[in-house]
């Protein structure tokens, strides 16, 4: 009667709350979905969840489910590594860097969990700002990299994350702060506050600013993100960030965020790796945690296209 689709199914429900997100996290359709709850549903003659509700509200059938999925599904992915072990896929390296100053807050859990599972593997972790990281991953001095600005390079293949909205963060008390999006114009009298990297690897000019073929009044760099709120905070300058990287700011009222034109300006961020490195089991694990983990911790991600990033 049950099956791990199911499980699975439930479980993304209640991280997701909602069908339309469970649907894509899952890579099936609305209609697929809905008839997969239906089919379920009617095989053990109980209503699951009630429908309509925001987030879905789950019925005493449908805990009992859940409550069986967080036992099952742990266990089965553990049994799956094991399985990769006895195959011989269990040593190996992992070194990392990240071209992303924000990227810590789901990173480091992600790399955590995986140290766990994969003890027999070596991991490093280093910054990719003051070297160039991707040619360094096609050498073979690093393993994977974190990034969003993929680079067409042969023998790397680069796998989607999340998706995420680059947004504003402005004063409370900034004239901007009305507004409903930002507009390019609107920084012409600006101070831009941004990582110490190059202009064509942060999404505010290669989306939004130099489209337009406008430039801020002043630029001003800051190593960490909490240097940048505060500078905001104080009326020094504006600076443009990931909206999970701005959640707990905007919750204690620090600081103000606006999107970026009237559609907002969205980018994703990938794991580079090379291929022959795509299929080792714990290269596999590693980016399914990775996956996990980003939707448990942060806030206002996207499903990303599984198309070819470039």
């Amino acid at each position: 009667m049950l099956e791990m689709r199911h499980l699975k199914t439930l479980s993304t429900l209640k991280e997701s709350g909602s069908l339309v997100e469970t649907a894509e996290r899952l890579h099936l359709t609305q209609s697929a979905l809905s008839h997969q709850l239906k089919d379920l549903e009617e095989k053990i003659g109980c209503q699951l969840f009630i429908r309509k509700t925001k987030p879905l509200r789950f019925t005493t059938a449908g805990k009992r489910l859940l409550n069986l999925a967080q036992d099952v599904l742990p266990l089965v992915r553990s049994a799956e590594r094991d399985l990769s072990r006895l195959a011989g896929g269990e040593a190996g390296r992992l070194h990392m860097a990240i071209e992303c100053h924000s990227c810590y807050q789901w990173l480091m859990p992600t790399i955590d969990q995986f140290r766990n599972n994969w003890p027999e593997v070596e991991m490093d972790l280093a910054s990719g700002f003051n070297f160039a990281p991707l040619p360094a991953l096609a050498r073979g001095d690093l393993d994977l990299v974190v990034t969003a600005d993929p680079q067409g390079i042969t023998g790397i293949s680069y796998i989607p994350l999340f998706k995420y909205e680059s947004l504003l963060a402005i004063a409370n008390q900034h004239p901007l702060a009305n507004k409903a999006f930002i507009a390019p114009c609107d920084l012409v009298n600006e101070t831009l506050i941004i990582y110490p990297v190059e202009h064509d690897r942060l999404d505010i000019f290669k989306q939004f600013l130099d489209p337009a073929g406008i430039e801020p009044a002043h630029i001003r760099t800051a190593e960490l993100t909490l240097m940048m709120i505060q500078l905001v905070a104080s009326g020094r300058g504006v600076c443009n960030l990931p909206n999970w990287a701005l959640t707990e700011y905007l919750e204690k009222g620090y600081v103000q965020a606006k999107p970026l034109g009237p559609e907002g300006v969205w980018a994703t961020l990938y794991a580079a790796v090379r291929d022959d490195q795509l299929n080792t089991p714990f290269m596999k694990d590693f980016l399914l945690t990775a996956k996990d983990v980003s939707f448990e911790a942060l806030s206002g991600i996207k499903i990303a296209d599984t198309t070819s990033a470039l």
